[in-house]
């Protein structure tokens, strides 16, 4: 099974480009972060035509997450955590891989610039509120996937300029520890767990020249729980999308379980 994450930036805005990506790649779930469009207006039939289902927690203008799918997805749940600004930033459903149920958690993270102002603080709060219902799930021996764009750089490795963002909410030392603090609850970063000191991006910012620079960070990840460890196959950033005009600032990454 091949489950792909991509933060498209606007889904009407990247339509043709993840319309391509689907043919190219044939993934057989697309989680999709910043959609930036209410579900009446997410474009579910473009999609329906090359044989994918639509699951979509949608918002004007801003975030929005959804679910691609040519597999059947159970109990999809829009209220995984309480959010106090009502943002849609978290969906989640149910899989079967032979005998094993899945729980899998689609998140857009909030980005908290600047870190003097409450964006930074409903940062925290967020990943408070995510973080505790995680254990709830891993008390009960569950197996989870989860992915999307968290807004985190795990750790120095993963950024093109550390020093840079000494003073980013991607950086900062609090939210790197809400991450640290999602591994020792026995989640694994499947990049990591496949690659312990390759260095490689997920996002590249529009300016400055960052992508033709490789001037990335990385940002998007999957994390797995440890008894899904034995059902990895591989995970690949997927950087040909980044390339095409009109890009994401994002590219995919993907991976494929057995």
């Amino acid at each position: 099974m091949l489950i792909a994450s991509w933060n498209v930036n606007s889904v009407r805005a990247r339509i043709e480009n993840i319309l391509t990506y689907i043919k190219e790649t044939n993934p057989d779930i697309l989680m999709l972060q910043e959609i930036k469009t209410e579900e009446k207006n997410f474009p579910k039939e473009a999609f329906k035509e090359i044989g994918y289902n639509s699951f979509i927690f949608g918002q004007k203008s801003y975030n929005g997450v959804a679910f691609l799918t040519k597999v059947k997805i159970n109990n999809i749940c829009l209220d995984f955590i309480k959010d106090p600004k009502k943002q849609s930033r978290i969906i989640t459903g149910e899989i079967n891989l032979k005998v094993k149920k899945i729980k899998i958690i689609n998140i857009y993270v909030p980005n908290g610039n600047p870190i003097d102002s409450e964006k930074f603080d409903y940062k925290i709060k967020w990943l408070e509120m995510f973080i505790k219902n995680i254990k709830n799930i891993i008390k009960k021996k569950e197996s989870i996937i989860i992915s999307g764009d968290f807004n985190i750089i795990p750790e120095e490795i993963d950024c093109y300029n550390a020093k840079k963002f000494e003073n980013d909410a991607l950086f900062k030392i609090e939210i790197r520890k809400k991450y640290r603090e999602l591994i020792n609850l026995g989640l694994n970063d499947v990049f990591r767990h496949f690659y312990k000191n390759k260095i490689e991006y997920t996002y590249w910012d529009y300016f400055a020249g960052s992508w033709q620079k490789n001037n990335g960070l990385r940002i998007d990840h999957f994390l797995v729980t440890s008894n899904l460890i034995e059902n990895l196959k591989k995970i690949n950033i997927n950087k040909k999308p980044r390339s095409k005009q009109k890009p994401s600032d994002h590219t995919p990454i993907e991976l494929e379980i057995n």
